[in-house]
């Protein structure tokens, strides 16, 4: 059986206290399921941004998507996080990411390193805090128990494993980016290489299974545009440029790109759940309204 769907929205701007306790409010009346915030240079700080948003809400769950672990230590953020879990009421989800943008750690005095480096460090800090946020004798302690749902977000195969693991959530892109590069546009994968990416999570997760008996995770995806329009070819071919590796047909089937109306774009959640697993899919600020219709058409799926 299919699991239901699950909204987030990613919320990375902040211009007042005031303007992000509405901006908190209004996603909630949306209908989404959970507010987020990333972890680069130049937004808002995760956790402090995620504490006034509690204050403001009661329905929503809160969650990083995703911390720049790089900018982390293990034991400071076990406090951040058992902090954060009890002063929003126990609705924390803990999104963590290897880091891919080597310009913030720059900018931060801090590390970059190699890709096998960034995962080392994203595999020791999530095994430390599994050993810190569910140790009993920690202070302070988080609402949760064990501990907040971990998201894992990436593509490579040993942070799929990680995310097999330990991952209640396993988040994925169609899109990368080279590590030496400022943020900017991504390039999009194909949606082949793309279920080539989960099909090579559910072997990992299998084998944890075998070995842990561990629940199957809830698959995310990180949804890049939303467009309401009546020409969906149109407009794909306006997006060839920035995925020139990619035919019309595949920009049409990529659940990085929701173009048509609402009901059009309902449907290819649909078909995206049915291909790739994918039931909890996040948006951008910058499309929270355009989406909104969508959570209408598929309320109770």
């Amino acid at each position: 059986m299919a699991r239901p769907f699950r909204f987030g929205v990613n919320l990375l701007t902040l211009e007042s206290a005031p303007s992000w306790r509405e901006k908190c409010r209004r996603a909630d009346r949306l209908g989404y399921d959970v507010l987020l915030v990333p972890d680069h240079l130049g937004m808002p700080a995760p956790f402090a941004a995620l504490v006034a948003a509690a204050e403001v809400t009661e329905r929503p769950r809160l969650g990083t998507f995703v911390l720049n672990l790089g900018f982390w230590n293990p034991a400071l953020l076990a406090r951040a996080v058992a902090t954060c879990d009890t002063l929003t009421g126990g609705r924390l989800e803990l999104g963590l990411g290897a880091g891919y943008v080597k310009a913030e750690h720059d900018s931060a005095g801090l590390p970059f390193g190699s890709p096998r480096e960034r995962v080392d460090h994203l595999e020791h800090t999530v095994r430390e805090l599994e050993r810190l946020l569910t140790d009993p004798e920690q202070q302070p302690r988080p609402a949760q128990t064990p501990r907040p749902p971990l998201l894992l977000g990436g593509n490579g195969d040993r942070l799929l494993r990680v995310a097999a693991r330990h991952a209640q959530i396993a988040a994925f892109t169609g899109a990368v980016q080279a590590p030496d590069d400022a943020p900017g546009p991504m390039k999009i994968i194909s949606p082949e290489a793309l279920e080539e990416r989960v099909a090579a999570f559910h072997r990992f997760a299998a084998e944890a299974e075998a070995t842990a008996g561990s629940e199957p995770a809830e698959l995310n995806y990180l949804i890049q545009m939303v467009e309401n329009t009546d020409a969906r070819r149109a407009k794909a071919r306006e997006l060839k440029p920035y995925a020139p590796d990619l035919t019309e047909e595949q920009l049409l089937d990529h659940p990085a790109l929701l173009l048509g109306s609402p009901k059009d774009m309902a449907d290819q959640l649909r078909a995206h759940r049915e291909r790739f697993g994918f039931s909890y899919f996040t948006v951008l600020e910058h499309h929270m309204e355009a989406f909104a219709p969508v959570i209408e058409e598929l309320h109770g799926e």
